[in-house]
């Protein structure tokens, strides 16, 4: 998959089939539209084309509203859409410049002078141009103009897909794992570079990584305690089994998130890596216990199901010691 992350020299595309979104999460219902656009584009002899925004719209146009979270960062979304066979992604700096072309500019000016599409597949609910003033019957308008044909993909088969971005959110924020990885058709993940923090886990015999994600508008799951998976950037190979709490340490007073993950049989010094931690499982809710041996006592179990999750659904790595910083 060829990438590009600005307008300008863009290649002469051959027989181009084009979508536009944000495609966040890269989900089973933006999956079934690449597939459209990727047979197409070999009907035609010709390329699939991904366009998408950076940063997100919401972003450029209200910068006071801090409430949007986002299933993937950029570098999550190239990998996720090359996965899926995608020819080309081309990342738009998206600005407010951009945000204030009519909609007919951004037909002439920027779909078909960039583009020259032969096909141009869309939600039956997209907008585009300043207000969002366009829409697929624009560009249907538009087509024998500029000799493209249009595809809509109807509200129904939307809905017969049941599948959202805003659906997976809350079933993250909520603790439905399982849910959030059937709806993305893949893992959830987070990746954060390791960091010092208070070393409790090492205290409690249960050393962690504590991770800091450094995207502000990447999602956090709910907070609780999860069965993960774990892959270090400098080590990409190796995939590790773990545990991770995502909370405020409670019994502890802690007054801070902190993502914290323990590695099973895993014995490095890990400190300003880069971890991605892929979620399984949700086990149970943070709480606050009476004393620190109630708390040892809790962990252990957590160690019990992580391990029996992996045994039933994993190959289990290699064992040697069970440390990790």
């Amino acid at each position: 998959m060829r990438v590009f992350r600005d307008l300008t020299n863009l290649p002469a595309f051959k027989n181009s089939v084009i979508t536009i979104g944000t495609f966040d999460g890269v989900h089973k219902g933006h999956q079934k539209l690449i597939e459209r656009i990727n047979f197409l584009a070999k009907q035609n002899e010709g390329e699939s084309i991904i366009v998408t925004f950076h940063p997100h719209p919401r972003i450029v146009i209200n910068p006071q509203d801090k409430s949007l979270r986002l299933l993937n960062t950029i570098e999550e979304k190239i990998t996720l859409l090359e996965k899926c066979g995608v020819d080309n992604l081309v990342i738009v700096p998206f600005s407010r410049d951009f945000s204030e072309q009519t909609a007919e500019d951004y037909v002439e000016h920027f779909l078909v002078k960039n583009f020259h599409p032969k096909n141009i597949v869309i939600g039956y609910d997209h907008k585009f141009g300043k207000d969002r003033g366009g829409d697929y019957h624009l560009l249907e308008n538009r087509k024998d103009q500029f000799g493209y044909l249009m595809e809509e993909i109807t509200k129904e088969t939307l809905d017969d897909i049941g599948i959202s971005s805003t659906k997976i959110r809350n079933a993250l924020q909520g603790g439905e794992v399982a849910l959030a990885n059937e709806l993305l058709g893949h893992n959830y993940t987070l990746t954060g570079t390791v960091v010092r923090g208070l070393q409790n886990g090492r205290k409690l015999g249960f050393p962690t990584a504590n991770v800091q994600v450094n995207d502000e508008y990447k999602l956090i799951p709910k907070t609780g305690i999860y069965v993960v998976r774990v892959t270090d950037a400098a080590e990409p190979a190796a995939v590790h089994n773990g545990m991770l709490s995502i909370g405020y340490n409670p019994t502890f007073e802690g007054k801070e998130q902190t993502i914290e993950a323990n590695i099973l049989d895993f014995d490095k010094d890990i400190y300003g890596n880069t971890l991605t931690l892929e979620f399984i499982h949700y086990i149970r809710d943070e709480k606050k216990f009476d004393s620190v041996d109630a708390l040892i006592a809790e962990i252990k179990n957590d160690e019990r199901v992580t391990r029996k999750i992996f045994s039933s659904k994993f190959s289990p790595p290699t064992p040697s010691s069970t440390h990790l910083l």
